[in-house]
């Protein structure tokens, strides 16, 4: 007999409200003085627990092996780091748990409580209007349509989904409806003919009885075939159909369904042949995370292959892309319409471990046995590889889509940096600088302009360092940078900046404000960015700014690090080669 047991431990307070606006480190450890007696309650056994807020309202559920170490390290300050942690446990008042005798038990519960509550900090697919499904309605003669909303009541038919791209759904639902001519009205036009789709062949107008349900039901089944990524079955059925109508002499039959094989086949010939291996049907997921997007690419393989791509972009914490990633994991395959892979091939999920804990999860909700690689293989690299490559795609157009909303909104977006950094120029032409050298050699050093919050590629400058060759020194490496650029101010192509970004903390920008105070230069703006937190500093002041981890403004900046980055490491790689290639020469 299997027991569950559930207790609600509560963090009471007179004044919510208060509580609510006091600094989260504060909230914390006003909470552990306060529970930690009642947390000792909580078993060392598997199980879920549940997170509300002051309004009773579910804001988190978890599954966990051990639930007194994992909802105990929610309190403890390890994860201040985590700002979405911190605002989680800042919004609990109470909490419940559940006992569950293995955690795999733990794992299905956690997915049925998080598809039945929606908690705020569970959701990934947030919107899943966003993701669009096929729907074969569940009617005597059902219909294919596209619906944005999957029912929860599954008696109104069966669903194939969640896809990503609604124009190709569309291109996808005009194919079907010319291959599969199944019923487009919910109710007859007309009640003693049939409509103009019979006449066109899009229909086989069962509202006028010509058509018998068996036949519709092998028609509407061959279209399921289809959308599971089935093809060499659905092909093979579609020639013994063909043969069947050739030997009863209906050969009227037989040339519609002859000319569906043949448009089939055209298409199933433009996918991609991934392996000549018919039996491989696998999910391939690829995860990429720079400068606070985080892209996932699914590739759906079946019979060897390319079906269908799926990706999905989300705003995260380089510290949260782990449990990030295995929560969209998990609500991804439990909300999965279509037909399974029989392998997962992720190296992400090698971060995420539990590997036959998910494994065992995935064979119970999709009733086979699935898989799951980390792409170590010969044939796994090479097929990581290629999902790899496509989330690359996805996440530049990310960027380049985010940059291009900075453009537009630069007014508001410089406005801002001016008032939370205490700018006294407006940052309209913005520079940044990096340096690149291995252990002293072949010093380089980069500049790169920004100007309305875009960068303009004619205004970078690259620059041979001499000062430090064969001794690594970054500061007088900027020294030289900076004092033969400053030189320059008001030049032709050495237009006069509004704001210079350095790479580093207040201890470099310490160093840079030397430089430029003995310089004597005035009317600039110096800011630094440190990598770690992402905090920026200011001259002459030891505190540091946060700006808000989603904002367009921090991206900006970011963005102009990176870029200045890359540009110095390409520059140092295109001379060492050249040196490379001198030496070998000599020799």
């Amino acid at each position: 007999m299997r027991i569950c047991y559930c207790i609600d431990i509560c963090f009471h307070s007179k004044n919510t409200s208060c509580l609510q606006n006091t600094k989260i480190t504060c909230y914390n450890q006003r909470m552990n003085e306060r529970l930690k007696e009642s947390l000792k309650l909580l078993p060392s056994l598997p199980g879920c627990y549940i997170y509300y807020n002051s309004d009773n309202e579910i804001i988190y559920v978890g599954k966990a092996k051990i639930l007194k170490r994992r909802v105990m390290s929610y309190f403890n300050r390890k994860h201040h780091d985590s700002v979405k942690v911190n605002v989680l446990v800042s919004q609990i008042d109470h909490l419940e748990y559940i006992i569950t005798n293995t955690e795999v038990e733990a794992l299905i519960l956690e997915s049925h409580l998080i598809k039945k509550h929606k908690p705020k900090y569970n959701i990934l697919l947030k919107d899943d209007k966003k993701y669009p499904y096929f729907l074969i309605t569940n009617e005597d003669f059902p219909r294919i349509s596209i619906v944005r909303k999957r029912n929860i009541n599954p008696e109104k038919g069966r669903y194939y989904g969640p896809y990503t791209d609604i124009r190709a759904m569309h291109s996808t639902l005009d194919f079907l409806k010319k291959i599969f001519p199944l019923k487009q009205c919910k109710t007859p036009k007309f009640k003693t003919r049939p409509c103009l789709y019979y006449h066109i062949g899009k229909c086989l107008a069962p509202c006028q009885n010509m058509v018998s349900s068996d036949e519709y039901k092998a028609i509407v089944h061959q279209a399921e075939l289809f959308l599971s990524g089935k093809q060499s079955e659905l092909m093979a059925q579609l020639m013994t159909q063909i043969q069947k109508y050739s030997d009863a002499e209906q050969y009227e039959k037989a040339a519609r369904l002859r000319d569906s094989y043949f448009d089939l086949k055209k298409t199933l010939e433009k996918q991609k042949v991934v392996y000549e291996n018919t039996k491989l049907n696998e999910d391939i997921i690829s995860l990429l995370h720079e400068d606070g997007i985080l892209t996932i690419v699914i590739m759906m393989i079946r019979e060897g292959r390319l079906i269908d791509k799926k990706d999905f972009t989300y705003d995260v914490e380089d510290e949260d892309k782990t449990e990030f990633f295995a929560t969209f994991f998990k609500e991804y395959y439990n909300t999965l319409s279509l037909e399974f892979p029989d392998k997962i091939v992720s190296n992400e999920l090698e971060a995420v471990g539990d590997k036959t804990l998910y494994e065992e999860w995935l064979n119970i909700i999709s009733g086979k046995k699935i898989k799951i690689s980390y792409g170590k293989s010969a044939q796994g690299k090479e097929l990581q590889a290629l999902a790899d490559k496509n989330c690359r795609v996805v996440l530049d157009n990310a960027k380049l889509s985010k940059m291009s909303k900075i453009n537009e909104d630069f007014n508001n977006i410089g406005s801002y940096l001016k008032e939370k950094l205490h700018l006294n120029n407006f940052p309209y032409r913005m520079e940044c600088y990096d340096i690149s050298h291995i252990q002293g050699t072949n010093t380089v050093a980069s500049m790169v302009t920004f100007i309305n919050g875009l960068s303009k590629k004619s205004a970078y400058r690259k620059f041979k360092v001499k000062s430090t060759e064969g001794k690594p020194d970054d500061f007088l490496s900027m020294k030289e940078v900076l004092t033969r650029r400053l030189s320059r101010l008001g030049e032709k192509g050495w237009e006069k900046p509004d704001l210079i970004i350095i790479d580093g903390g207040k201890g470099q920008l310490s160093s840079v404000m030397e430089i430029v105070e003995g310089m004597g230069v005035t009317g600039i703006d110096f800011v630094s960015l440190a990598k770690r937190q992402e905090e920026v500093f200011l001259p002459h002041n030891s505190q540091s700014i946060l700006l808000p981890r989603e904002s367009s403004a921090l991206f900006l900046i970011q963005r102009i690090r990176d870029e200045a980055h890359r540009f110095a490491i390409t520059y140092h790689r295109n001379l060492r080669s050249k040196s490379s290639i001198k030496d070998t020469s000599k020799k």
